[in-house]
């Protein structure tokens, strides 16, 4: 039986340099960029980067450069321009006029990977509401073209009539998928007050680092495993049994990303509130990565945005067993002392992870019971005054 491949997409890959932005991070953003393109099944045929103090407004490029691009496009049988940026619709329009193709931003391409990976029912919701968030904006100009056409005395607004129905059609989309995703956070709320006694960790971490690869070596459970950017989007939640500690709950979320668009956070936030709700957070880093610094800024604030930044954490580094060199391990080892360095593939690690988990599920506990002292004593005092 012969199989049906389909032929991946050729695409040209853009970014601009300016001058607020750091030439290594921005080398890291376009070498994301370029496992983002190969995880939505593109094909980088070409990688055109520009160095100018500030974007062009109308065009974010400039023009010489995108006629450049228009040339290599044409050259590499590539019919789709994808840059490193948050474009405007308008940007967008503008940009395809002059390279005669299509052009995706970084929050479309991102999207377009969530709408491939998402499994359930929820990160589907999920999806097609960021789907609609983006979409939204870019009507305004939608029906621009039927207006010009059409045109003169007694056929004026047609364009605007169709743009009107357009735009309420989404916002009742918008509505619907909100109060749908309203109702399984209910019902999310409702299993999470059964669990209330259980302490609960949550694996957090860039994307692409191995955290679902520890949740499945943590709790014996087969998740789905890739090396790829968002190989999972929903939250997988499995119950284990850490020796010294007992039963835990273990929560793996979607990774983390540099410039991920608003709408998209704004979209699975219901999703990721898992994380605000845990005991313990384990912060998950790739060990082989060049980028440590980055990500771990990127992990920083996003925890930050969910009010999570005072949960107890653990620092676990994974894919230790990526990182051949003893002078690069000894680096880790210095920059991080409170860090575990494991394979997610190695059980004596696991081991060890274990070990620390159980520990700060003892601290918790020990807390836990200190506070409670403190309270029944309070009340004690304030029932002996009266």
């Amino acid at each position: 039986m012969i199989e049906n491949r389909k032929q991946k997409e050729n695409v040209v890959l853009a970014g601009l340099l300016t001058s607020d932005l750091d030439p290594k991070l921005f080398e890291e953003d376009i070498q994301e960029m370029q496992m983002l393109c190969e995880t939505a099944d593109a094909n980088v045929v070409a990688c055109i980067c520009q160095k100018r103090d500030t974007p062009v407004i109308s065009t974010y490029l400039g023009y010489g450069k995108l006629h450049e691009i228009r040339n290599v496009m044409k050259q590499l049988n590539a019919a789709t321009l994808v840059i490193d940026a948050q474009l405007s619709p308008g940007q967008i329009r503008n940009i395809e006029k002059i390279v005669s193709g299509k052009v995706i931003d970084r929050g479309q391409l991102i999207l377009d990977i969530f709408a491939m990976h998402a499994r359930t029912n929820e990160a589907r919701i999920q999806v097609e509401l960021a789907q609609m968030r983006t979409l939204y904006p870019r009507l305004t100009h939608a029906w621009t073209h039927f207006s010009q056409q059409v045109g003169g005395i007694g056929t004026r607004g047609p364009g605007e009539k169709q743009l009107e129905i357009d735009r309420r059609l989404v916002q009742k989309k918008i509505s619907d998928l909100k109060h749908k995703l309203h109702k399984i956070e209910k019902g999310r709320i409702v299993q999470s007050k059964g669990r209330n006694r259980v302490f609960r960790a949550s694996l957090v971490g860039y994307t692409n680092v191995g955290k679902s690869s520890l949740l499945n070596a943590l709790s014996g459970s087969e998740l789905l495993v890739e090396n790829k950017l968002f190989a999972t989007l929903d939250t997988a939640t499995r119950k284990t049994y850490i020796p010294g500690a007992g039963s835990i709950v273990i929560s793996d979320t979607v990774g983390f990303l540099r410039k991920l668009p608003h709408h998209l956070v704004a979209s699975f936030r219901s999703t990721l509130g898992v994380v605000s709700d845990a005991h313990l957070l384990i912060v998950v880093m790739d060990a082989s990565s060049a980028w440590i610094e980055q990500q771990m800024s990127t992990v920083k604030s996003v925890l930050k945005d969910l009010g999570a930044e005072d949960v107890q954490k653990l620092l676990v580094f994974n894919k230790i067993d990526l990182v051949k060199d003893p002078f690069v391990r000894k680096r880790l080892t210095i920059a991080y002392p409170e860090g575990i360095f494991i394979s997610a593939k190695n059980k004596e690690d696991i081991a060890v992870l274990r070990e620390h988990i159980a520990h700060a599920v003892i601290n918790f506990e020990k807390e836990k019971q200190i506070a409670d002292i403190i309270v029944r004593k309070t009340r004690s005092l304030v029932h002996e005054d009266r």
